[in-house]
């Protein structure tokens, strides 16, 4: 009988061992992989950073919304155009992706392409951190993707700490990508390290005039050593951009907006400005109007178009928009999968930044050459882009007219004022963005004024105060649960105990 029990126990274990075994190969699947690499991680974290999270027409348009290049024309009141939001809240979000970043470089440990994922990982931190800090004044930078390490709760640094830590990864990240090689898993240079190189430059100019007010002698002196070094963009080629294709994944998200289009138009003040300067890109952009065609304009006369005031109140707008008194959007906006990229930084900008640090007398050198490159730049942009032939209006940009561009209203004020000519840098400047879901230009009308953006209380949806424009974004209402110490100490000693999105963070100060 005992042999019986012993024989019966030793078949259970085999029958256990064999079963448990057999479940783990059930449950494994194999058309997934059960380890990474480094460039996929890459991939991963720069497709969920720069692709936006929601491709529909309608997210798209309400992005847009913010910068003012557009005015949505329905009779329905959108707040992200009257200088509120539908989510008036930051977010850490990207933090996340923090920590296969960590893993990127960790897997990388011995491959020629280490210093470049390196690199690609403080430079994807300090992108993390610009945008965070911007949005709402002081953040955890230092301690932020340290859940590893058991730090849960990271210490909110101080505004102007955080910029000299991004500062500081970006020029680390510089000369890791000085000394790296090409990686793989890069959709946004296609693994040119040396593009990156130029980008961390770049940006290291705009995070120190983004923080003008507060900038220090030895931060101006570094923006000016970076340019004297020149190691920085020479074309739109080096623009730090998304690109669309054919592919269904990556297809532009206003593609097929139709309905969308019939309620969305260019903004007076993009159109006004446009047509100041006698610039072709209007006809790139926009439209004519129904009206004024129906008066006796063509298409290729400026005069046929015109721009929506964003600051009117909604049912205003709708019915002015049904007598067909607007310009919409350009119609080729809904007509291509492979449509215009989603530009983050550009060579034109670059331009800009440096041409209103000579106006400010951080480097020497001609701001009207800088300023003449950074439009050239984007007129040859517009016109090498695919997908115009055909909707440009009969007034497509060429070479003849980039070279006599600079004539009349659009050439440099020399005589004028300094302000005069900041204000044409700046407004140049904004008019990168046209139609591009980012918010970046508002963090630079919120430093210099410019564009000259109109504020109506009676269409302001601003809740905390209907009379002054927005300064940030409240902290996530997460923060009050899983960092409630450092996020009440943060709010007490930047805003006086109060988040609210009147505050004013250090930057503008």
């Amino acid at each position: 009988m005992k042999k019986i029990k012993i024989i019966l126990i030793v078949i259970l274990s085999f029958t256990v061992l064999y079963s448990c075994n057999d479940l783990e190969e059930v449950n494994t699947n194999p058309d997934k992989s059960t380890s990474t690499t480094p460039d996929r991680l890459a991939t991963n974290a720069l497709v969920k950073t720069f692709k936006l999270s929601n491709n529909s027409n309608d997210v798209f348009t309400q992005i847009t919304l913010f910068s003012h290049h557009v005015t949505k024309l329905q009779s329905t009141a959108d707040p992200n155009q009257y200088y509120w939001s539908y989510w008036p809240y930051g977010s850490f979000g990207n933090y996340k992706y923090l920590t296969d970043l960590n893993d990127m470089v960790n897997l990388s440990e011995g491959s020629l392409q280490e210093y470049s994922y390196r690199g690609l990982a403080l430079f994807l931190k300090a992108w993390y951190g610009f945008s965070a800090t911007l949005a709402m004044g002081d953040i955890p930078y230092s301690q932020a993707g340290m859940a590893a390490d058991g730090i849960t709760q990271p210490v909110y640094d101080k505004q102007a700490d955080v910029f000299q830590y991004i500062l500081d990864d970006l020029q680390e990240a510089e000369s890791y990508f000085a000394n790296g090689f090409d990686l793989n898993g890069d959709m946004m240079y296609n693994g040119d390290a040396t593009k990156w190189q130029k980008l961390c430059n770049a940006l290291q100019l705009k995070v120190i005039q983004t923080m003008s007010k507060q900038a220090t002698s030895a931060q101006i002196a570094r923006f000016a050593a970076i340019v004297s070094t020149g190691d920085l963009m020479t074309s739109y080629d080096d623009d730090f951009k998304l690109e669309y294709t054919e592919n269904s994944n990556a297809t532009y998200p206003f593609f097929g907006g139709t309905n969308q289009r019939t309620y969305m138009a260019p903004s007076t003040l993009a159109v006004n400005f446009l047509k100041a300067n006698n610039d072709y890109r209007l006809f790139y952009f926009a439209d004519p109007a129904q009206e004024q065609i129906t008066n006796g304009f063509t298409e290729s006369d400026f005069d046929a178009y015109v721009g929506a005031p964003y600051e009117l109140d909604a049912n205003t707008l709708s019915l002015n928009n049904d007598a067909g008194m607007y310009s919409l959007l350009n119609l080729r906006y809904t007509q291509f999968r492979d449509n215009d990229p989603l530009l983050y930084f550009t060579y034109s900008e670059q331009c800009f930044i440096i041409a209103e640090a000579i106006e400010e007398g951080w480097v020497t050198g001609s701001a009207q050459q800088y300023y003449e490159n950074g439009v050239k730049a984007q007129l040859e942009y517009y016109m090498n882009m695919p997908n115009t032939v055909g909707y440009e209006h009969g007034m497509a940009i060429d070479q003849s007219y980039i070279d006599n561009y600079f004539t009349g209203e659009a050439a440099y004020k020399t005589g004028g004022t300094k302000q005069d000519r900041l204000e044409q840098i700046l407004t140049q400047r904004w008019m990168i963005d046209f139609f591009q879901p980012n918010s970046g230009s508002y963090y630079q009308f919120s430093r210099t004024g410019y564009p000259a953006f109109v504020l109506n209380p009676a269409t302001s949806m601003n809740e905390d105060n209907i009379n002054v424009f927005p300064k940030r974004w409240k902290y996530p209402t997460s923060e009050v649960t899983t960092n409630p110490s450092n996020y009440e100490s943060s709010i007490n000693s930047q805003y006086g105990g109060a988040d609210i999105t009147n505050q004013t963070p250090w930057y503008l100060k």
